[in-house]
């Protein structure tokens, strides 16, 4: 169940940092608000995973689908440069998160 809460969480770790992004430094009511609920549950879904998980592994597993996740995030919806070269970091980023659960 651990392993569930902490990969929801780094899903919503992306979500939050896109909201960031759209509240335009918080200015917008919405975003603002996502941002809020996104972060808190994030935070909330990362402690309650390493209880069980080592933070090292957790932490690392949290921010690589964070990171992974607002970059596919920033590619699909904000028209970034999608490159051979970035697919590659992201593959590995998704590798290495891969590893590090089931080499756990």
């Amino acid at each position: 169940m651990a392993w569930v809460v902490l990969i929801i969480s780094g899903f919503l770790e992306a979500v939050w940092a896109a909201a960031l992004a759209s509240s335009h430094g918080f200015t917008r009511l919405r975003p603002s608000v996502l941002f809020a609920v996104a972060l808190v549950s994030s935070m909330a879904g990362l402690a309650y995973s390493l209880r069980t998980i080592p933070v090292g592994t957790g932490y690392a597993v949290w921010v690589g689908i964070g990171a992974a996740g607002t970059a596919l995030y920033g590619m699909i919806a904000l028209d970034e440069p999608v490159t051979a070269a970035r697919l590659l970091c992201l593959t590995l980023i998704v590798g290495g998160v891969a590893g590090l659960k089931f080499l756990h």
